[in-house]
């Protein structure tokens, strides 16, 4: 008797599915354009995102926004809560440095976006910033995706070190079966044999996942080769295999900084890279 009940419980409890995954152009054809602060992602429209990988200070943000900003960069990204290999390394700001992203989005009046880590800082991460990132640790943390369903702001998903695409749009699945729609996907390298680069970027899920999904697509190559000096080559090629945008870590000083250096683009070699990539757009009937 107990075990038919909740068998009925089960049932009960189970949402009915859709026709297709609402990740899929099946049920979605058109291509989902997510809009913030005047700037647009996906559908032909091609987003910079760029940066320090953490908040250090006020002026070392403000200074970097408005550099990236005058440069052409569209949203302004600096993390405040920082998931660390090491529990010795900088772990970020925390509040304070989400406080530092609001000052500097008004100095420059550039969307911001951060890296969540807690489904106890949801309300934080909907009230203060305009994208809300989730790591890649994070992208099967699926009581986390749930309760970022509920949020207004758009979610920033990036795809797990070990993730297979159809594992990444899974992930993607858990926010839209609660209802969420405004969902920006991110490519930022996996793990492999390779250690020549700190990750290795696959750009071939570009075109997989375009072809598969409406959702927009965009690459991460600082994360993916883990070093500056390869980092135009990616961005350029994310451009070439049709991603809808890029997010790039620039610091004003990479030998100094407190996380990821290494990978941190001079906000010089980023100007340069967007000349580059403004040529390149015109080409492919882009707008940058």
């Amino acid at each position: 008797m107990n075990a038919t009940a909740d068998t009925k419980s089960e049932s009960m409890d189970e949402k009915p599915k859709p026709a297709g995954p609402r990740y899929s152009r099946e049920v979605h054809p058109e291509d989902t354009i997510i809009r913030v602060g005047g700037v647009a992602i996906g559908g032909g429209h091609f987003a910079v995102i760029a940066g320090p990988c953490a908040v250090e200070s006020e002026k070392q943000l403000v200074d970097i926004a408005m550099s990236v900003q005058s440069k052409g960069a569209h949203i302004l990204r600096g993390g405040a809560f920082k998931p660390r290999s090491s529990p010795y390394s900088f772990q970020g700001m925390g509040n304070e440095g989400v406080k530092l992203l609001e000052s500097a989005r008004r100095e420059t009046n550039m969307p911001i976006i951060s890296e969540i880590m807690d489904v106890a800082a949801t309300e934080l991460f909907d009230e203060h910033v305009d994208i809300i990132q989730v790591g890649a640790r994070n992208c099967q943390n699926f009581a986390l995706l749930k309760r970022l369903a509920q949020c207004k702001k758009p979610v920033l998903l990036k795809r797990g070190m070990m993730n297979t695409i159809q594992e990444f749009l899974s992930s993607a699945e858990y926010l839209m079966s609660e209802g969420k729609d405004n969902i920006i996907l991110c490519e930022r390298g996996i793990r492999t044999f390779e250690t020549a680069t700190r990750n290795t970027l696959d750009l071939s899920a570009i075109p997989v996942i375009k072809k598969k999904s409406h959702l927009p697509v965009i690459v991460d190559p600082s994360h993916a080769v883990g070093y500056s000096e390869y980092v135009a080559p990616l961005a350029m090629a994310a451009l070439a295999v049709g991603a809808d945008g890029l997010m790039i870590e620039v610091h004003n000083d990479p030998c100094n900084a407190l996380c990821d250096g290494e990978q941190s683009m001079t906000p010089d070699a980023f100007g340069d890279l967007m000349k580059k990539l403004a040529r390149m757009a015109d080409v492919m009937d882009m707008q940058i």
